[in-house]
């Protein structure tokens, strides 16, 4: 047993959270209990998505991650090898951005140092900085292996990215091609579709007249074709107009020239399905350089990527492109500077075609553009709106790389969970476009590729081994951009495990078991972690994927920072402790459904915690500690046999449930035990009538719930299981229940009768007005002699937790009564002199009318479409809440009218 840290011979009287719980994080991880020596146990091995290292914890990161540990902790107590592997991700353009403001704020600016000066800067930001996430992700009690904490730049991990490189290269299946990407002005750099924000902008659509050249007319007679566009300054490098093959209007001119007025530019009618008939015009102008839609019609219509025109730089300035006829006056302009001069010269050369408005007398005003409200694109860091551009990068064939994944997911060798996501994982990856693996940044893994000043290039995993193949006397020059962050990334569950290097740590933990994630993430890291790890492991990388929903907030609302909804963990932390935190997120957390932050709930659990604690006390006081056995104790009495088949029958449901990954059923099994049968009956039952074997069983019990509890709430329960005696070892590598019992039929139905007998009588005295405290007699009409035995048996129960001072076999007295129906049997409890029955009944008549009014009012609304459909969703939500409450509350007042008499 390791040096336990100081902690009182019993439980404080009150449960407090803080006081616990960084002092257990650091014991764990100071005796390596994270990773406890099992050389000849089953493997468990589980990879965390790597946090860029420039992160903050967010209640996404806590849903995550508690799963995660509720996962490792399960299968740590079930004796396995249990590896939950833990890293950061060196996130190229958030960490260049976080050290280029910082330098900003010193008026300085990276281009103010060389490239390696540069990267020594951000590796010192980063042994200052760069550890914040992982300190947060230690406050959730996240049981991470620490010791072999990862970082997507470690030296060992950069060589399996060059290397990575270099085979897909080598084996054809990456190269370097001239397409469009999401280019960021801000940035200066391509980023990918999960970096790109679509916010709703209010802006414009213009329609222009494009004249046809040589003087052809269509068939209607018209010289032009009208073409409606957001971006206006395209029409600079147009090279195109699309039309329906089919659309009647056009059909005449299809392969016939065009004149862009502005430029002179000719080019040609195109017959392309992408061209809508039904959408305004039916013709589409076609700028294959900035637009993704365009650049396909553009290639379909035999226009190759490196003869199609890109008029902007890198700043989204206009340039001149390769046949030069963009006119000098536009040269320079920034692209909404150029939108307004393009449609300033369209206008003056008499080509806008003016939007006509009419108001409610029919008088028409003339308007350059219609207003309307436009998807845009921007980038998420930076918040400048988004540019497709031709640009060189390199590209990963993801088509083929696919392939072996798609048959994984549909073979059974990768299990999706929920099943519901196959659809979308087959749709996304049986349609995959080509990877844009290149970024324009300095920080990252840079891209091992060499150029010869002829333009030929030579990847090699060294400077050496380029020269090499380019032969003795040949000066070469490097690529100067980096790797996508997700390309490293997508190795994670085998590198991070020592490959390319054959480890036997690899060979012990590869494939791994789940990978626990976001259904956001499912195409940008999942599923290339599928496709880089069966290419070159030649086995899946691991054999279930669970992919959780989001938590939103108390309305149902996404969080975001704009919205001011986001939610601090830590804050959560701080207020309820970090179990109350676990345990609300796995509870809520079923397959893969949003989840909705409810403080409310979140302060139930914590209560949950203090039941537990105050349950532990009470064993204490009574000399109930710690067990001395794994299997259940020998028991004679009906209470502690019955309470033995509630363990047994709780392990069952909570190992059935993470058989399932139904964090929520496994949850929500120990919740109701520990808290109904175990603190509210078993307890009660026990009070007054501890003998040795209850001292025994109820010491065992307390074990079996503080282990099953442990993966969810980790440190409550760590602190009371050595509070409780000493131990051998810590809770944390405790053994999973084993009870080598089963359910007690007999013990287990009269309890079950004792339970709702006694809560039948509490809650009509409860409706009725009786004091709770008040001790009835009881008549049993109708007892068969089964019945009656059973009575007898639990005679002395009855008697101290019902309050009951007698039970009679046979019929009442006349008289007002209230009666209780338990399993066929009826009870009669004589209410002449305990209460006023004409005014209890009047009580009770009017507060019944009250409730009907309500319930039959809110109906009412909620069977009228207008309040259904129009009303905000969580106003309805609460209506049938509210509906569901009055309605079951006039219920009670019937039984409670019925029972009067």
């Amino acid at each position: 047993m390791t040096d336990t840290p100081a902690s009182a011979p019993e439980p404080a009287k009150t449960f407090d959270p803080a006081a616990i719980e960084a002092r257990w994080a650091a014991h764990w991880e100071a005796n390596g209990l994270f990773r406890p020596e099992r050389p000849d146990a089953t493997p468990f091995t589980i990879v965390n998505p790597p946090p860029n290292v420039t992160g903050a914890l967010h209640i996404g990161h806590a849903l995550d991650n508690t799963l995660q540990d509720v996962l490792v902790r399960y299968e740590r107590l079930r004796g396995k090898d249990a590896l939950w592997v833990v890293g950061t991700d060196h996130a190229g353009i958030a960490t260049q951005m976080v050290v280029e403001r910082q330098m900003a704020e010193k008026q300085d600016r990276r281009t103010n140092y060389s490239r390696e000066q540069f990267i020594d800067k951000v590796w010192e930001w980063k042994a200052e900085s760069g550890g914040q996430i992982t300190g947060q992700l230690r406050r959730l009690g996240c049981s991470m292996d620490w010791s072999r904490e990862q970082f997507t730049m470690d030296p060992h991990f950069t060589k399996a990215v060059v290397k990575v490189f270099v085979d897909l290269y080598n084996q054809g299946l990456l190269y370097r091609d001239k397409r469009l990407v999401n280019w960021d002005p801000g940035l200066k750099t391509a980023i990918s579709d999960l970096e790109v924000e679509t916010q709703e902008v209010k802006g414009s659509f213009w329609h222009f007249k494009y004249p046809l050249a040589d003087g052809v007319k269509r068939d209607d007679g018209l010289d032009y074709i009208e073409v409606a566009t957001t971006r206006p300054e395209t029409m600079l490098a147009d090279m195109a107009i699309a039309v329906h093959p089919e659309d009647e209007r056009y059909k005449s001119i299809i392969g016939k020239d065009i004149l862009q007025p502005i430029t002179g530019r000719r080019f040609k009618v195109v017959a392309d399905e992408h061209a809508d008939p039904e959408l305004g015009s039916g013709a589409v102008k076609i700028t294959p350089g900035h637009d993704f839609n365009d650049f396909e019609v553009g290639k379909r219509a035999g226009i190759k990527p490196a003869e199609m025109l890109n008029m902007f730089d890198a700043d989204a300035r206009v340039v001149q492109v390769a046949d030069g006829l963009i006119p000098a006056e536009f040269i320079g302009l920034d692209r909404f500077d150029a939108r307004k001069a393009v449609v300033e010269a369209m206008k003056a050369l008499g080509f806008l075609i003016p939007h006509v408005t009419r108001d409610k007398e029919g008088n028409e005003t003339l308007h350059d553009a219609e207003p309307r409200t436009i998807q845009t694109p921007f980038g998420d860091r930076s918040g400048q709106v988004i540019e497709p551009w031709l640009t060189d990068q390199w590209y990963v064939d993801a088509a083929t790389l696919a392939q072996p994944a798609i048959e994984a997911v549909k073979s059974g060798a990768i299990e999706i969970v929920p099943k519901t996501w196959e659809k979308t994982f087959f749709n996304w990856m049986e349609n995959i476009q080509p990877w844009c693996v290149s970024r324009q940044l300095w920080w990252g893994h840079r891209i091992p590729a060499w150029y010869a000043e002829d333009g030929q290039v030579f990847v090699a995993e060294t400077e050496e081994e380029a020269q090499a193949l380019a032969g003795t006397g040949v000066a070469l020059n490097r690529d100067e951009d980096v790797l996508d962050t997700w390309f490293s990334s997508a190795l994670w569950p085998f590198a991070t495990l020592g490959w390319p290097e054959q480890s036997d740590l690899l060979a012990r933990h590869y494939p791994n078991d789940v990978l626990i994630s976001g259904f956001d993430i499912l195409f940008f890291w999942d599923a290339r972690m599928a496709m880089q790890g069966l290419h070159f492991m030649k086995e899946v990388p691991w054999r279930r994927l669970y992919l959780h929903g989001l938590v939103r907030d108390a309305k149902g609302a996404k969080m975001s920072k704009s919205k001011g909804n986001v939610v601090d963990p830590l804050g959560l932390i701080d207020q309820y402790g970090a179990d109350a935190l676990r345990f609300f997120m796995s509870a809520m957390e079923s397959q893969g459904r949003d989840i909705k932050m409810d403080e409310a709930r979140l302060e139930g659990y914590r209560n949950f915690a203090t039941k537990l604690w105050n349950a532990a006390r009470f064993c204490q006081s009574n000399g109930i500690g710690a067990s001395k056995t794994l299997a259940a104790p020998a028991a004679t009495l009906p209470v502690n046999r019955w309470i033995i088949g509630e363990v047994a029958a709780t392990v069952t449901r909570m190992q059935e449930a993470f058989a399932t990954l139904r964090f929520d059923d496994a949850a929500n099994a120990i919740y109701q035990f520990a808290w109904s049968r175990f603190c509210d009956w078993y307890l009660e039952l026990i009070k007054g009538q501890i003998d040795d074997e209850t001292r025994a069983v109820a010491g065992w019990v307390l074990d079996q719930i503080l282990v099953m509890l442990h993966p969810f709430m980790p440190f409550i329960t760590e602190e009371l299981w050595h509070n409780l005696g000493d131990r051998p070892y810590e809770l944390i590598v405790a053994k999973w229940p084993e009870p080598a019992a089963s359910s007690d039929a007999e013990a287990s139905a009269d309890i079950d009768w004792l339970i709702t007998l006694v809560q039948s009588l509490r809650g009509a005295k409860a409706e009725l007005g009786i004091a709770p405290g008040a001790r009835l007699p009881l008549f049993a009409e109708d007892a068969d002699a089964a019945t009656q035995a059973r009575i007898a048996r639990m005679a002395a129960a009855l008697d101290r937790v019902g309050r009951i001072e007698a039970v009679h076999i046979g019929g009442a007295p006349a008289g007002a009564a209230m009666q209780l129906v338990v399993e066929g049997a009826t009870y009669v409890v004589p209410l002449e002199g305990l209460i006023d029955i004409d005014a209890e009944r009047a009580r009770l008549t009017k507060a019944l009318a009250a409730a009907q009014k309500e319930a039959a009012s809110l109906a009412g609304r909620l069977s009228n479409p207008a309040f259904t459909e129009k009303a905000k969703p969580e106003a309805v939500e609460k209506a049938r809440e509210d509906h569901a409450a009055r309605a079951a509350e006039a219920e009670r007042l019937e039984a409670a009218l019925k029972r009067l008499g």
